[in-house]
């Protein structure tokens, strides 16, 4: 629809067009049809066949590398690049969707390339340095093309390339596990609220489901706790602690600021939890003998009581902040986590008190009770929810 408004307006100064005749132009405008979109069919098109034009490049690369040449490897490299940029270049006045699925692969190719040129000339002793060019190549993407797909490239390599640093230098140490854990939680916390009323459909959707997976990756190598695999190991340096504590805790709550009433509380309340979860541990040892008369004694770590409580409160933490937000996907995303936490509690602490059929009973119960109140709520919530939107709609 042409933007008309301002030249409404102008009249309405002049004289020319009283009030009511703008607002009848208005609604006139309204109700007239939009022009169609691409479809969510040929949109699923594009992004599937942008991955296997992706997967189909990358094993035919790899399928004959071993009898090329240095030169023409690092020709292939280059071309399967610029192969796709021009392509798209040359799409994106008669079919920009197209064009811009093809320099989503071209950007993609390019971590690809990044990969096989450290093979090529044996560059590879600090490999996040290829993540951060590949990140450098997204944003410079997102830049000039002002793009979508390069914008969710680029939010999505910005946190990638801060965590191979981040897993790069605690490589090896005591706790490496619980930093990297951490940094996903927060992260993926950032994602999910920063971004949850975005105009982007497609990129809020990617970035949902890889936060989502982000964040319970974290959460489990948090539950791992400080686990030391021999006596050699060495808890981490404190200048790679400041840059963890940097990355994983400073920058999240300085970019949640720009968004304070949908990101700053959540993101502070995970890096209050990634601070408490691993330490919620019980520590035991077990001694044995191997049979041949020498004896050992084995240290063991597991999460206690209060770590399946603080997962659960995080969960009804996300579930209240979706309610607050009007947010249906983060009220889902808090239900589903809360399950996750109760069906993990009775899978790690009862069913192994109990014996084989009052523990499939049980079982059985938590799932019928349990999945009828959850849906119960999760109901309830949602229609709250809802009557609260038409409110603030009608004030």
């Amino acid at each position: 629809m042409p933007d008309f408004e301002s030249l409404l307006n102008r009249w309405q100064s002049a004289g020319v067009l009283d009030a009511a005749s703008a607002d009848s132009i208005r609604a006139w405008e309204a109700e007239q049809e939009k022009p169609a979109g691409l479809r969510w069919q040929g949109l699923a098109a594009l992004i599937l066949g942008a991955i296997l034009l992706v997967c189909g490049v990358v094993l035919l690369v790899s399928s004959r590398w071993d009898v090329i040449g240095p030169g023409v490897r690092f020709a292939v490299v280059l071309g399967m690049v610029a192969v796709f940029h021009l392509g798209a270049s040359w799409a994106r006045k008669g079919f920009r969707p197209l064009s811009s699925a093809l320099h989503a692969v071209g950007t993609v190719s390019t971590g690809v390339a990044l990969a096989l040129a450290g093979q090529i000339f044996n560059i590879q002793d600090h490999w996040p340095a290829a993540v951060l060019l590949w990140t450098l190549a997204a944003l410079a993407g997102w830049i000039l093309l002002r793009d979508e797909a390069q914008k969710t490239l680029a939010l999505l390599l910005v946190p990638a390339w801060l965590f191979s640093e981040l897993a790069f230098h605690a490589q090896g140490h005591i706790g490496a596990n619980v930093f990297t854990g951490r940094f996903l939680l927060v992260w993926a916390v950032l994602d999910l609220t920063f971004f949850l009323d975005s105009k982007q459909k497609a990129m809020q959707a990617v970035l949902f489901a890889v936060s989502v997976v982000a964040a319970l990756a974290g959460v489990i190598l948090m539950l791992g706790g400080w686990v030391a695999w021999s006596s050699q190991q060495t808890f981490l340096a404190l200048w790679t602690r400041l840059l963890a504590w940097v990355v994983l805790a400073a920058l999240p709550l300085f970019f949640s600021v720009f968004r304070p009433r949908k990101s700053l509380l959540p993101v502070a309340a995970a890096v209050a939890f990634s601070v408490a979860l691993p330490w919620c541990q019980r520590a035991w040892t077990e001694y044995g003998d191997n049979g041949a008369g020498y004896k050992y004694a084995l240290h063991r770590t597991a999460p206690n009581l209060a770590a399946h409580a603080l997962v659960a409160a995080f969960a009804v933490f996300l579930i209240w902040w979706g309610v607050h937000l009007l947010s249906r996907a983060l009220v889902n995303l808090g239900i589903f986590a809360f399950a996750i936490a109760v069906a993990w509690f009775y899978f790690s602490d009862l069913i192994d008190k109990m014996g084989r059929s009052l523990g499939l009973i049980g079982l059985g119960v938590l799932f019928l009770a349990g999945g009828w109140a959850l849906e119960t709520m999760r109901r309830r919530l949602l229609a709250r929810m809802g009557q609260s939107g038409v409110s603030e709609e009608a004030e």
